[in-house]
């Protein structure tokens, strides 16, 4: 039988806790899982996908006409990514454009390719240029 590492757990007591190590900072945790809250909807997925493809930044608009949701929907949508640090916005007359971040973290940019990747799989879809 091969060796095998062991270590040694505390006692325990019936009704007693240990603390447990936290091997991350919660505020990377809390600010973790609200970029995946954001990314979890397939609507907003399906957004910062056609905004890593756009060469040039999208007017809500077009993101109206794409998935045949009310500008307000779209709008809720956008909002939710730019709270999460995912989109930026410029209002030019009328109408908001969107873009991602230039400045999203290289784990943030590899998350979304990560995702692209996974959702391609069973397609000939084509990897967008780089963020």
């Amino acid at each position: 039988m091969a060796n095998v590492a062991t270590i040694d757990l505390p006692e325990r007591e019936r009704g007693r806790c240990c603390a447990v190590e936290l091997p991350v900072d919660p505020a990377a945790a809390r600010k973790t899982a609200d970029l995946l809250k954001a990314l979890a909807d397939p609507t907003r997925l399906a957004m910062v996908w056609c905004l890593w493809q756009a060469r040039a930044p999208v007017c809500v608009c077009d993101f109206t006409a794409c998935f045949d949701l009310s500008q307000p929907t779209i709008s809720h949508h956008m909002a939710r990514l730019r709270a999460a640090g995912l989109v930026a916005a410029e209002k030019r007359g009328i109408w908001v454009y969107y873009r991602l971040r230039e400045d999203l973290e290289p784990a943030t940019v590899g998350l979304i390719q990560a995702l692209w990747r996974v959702a391609a799989a069973d397609r000939a879809v084509p990897s967008p240029a780089s963020v």
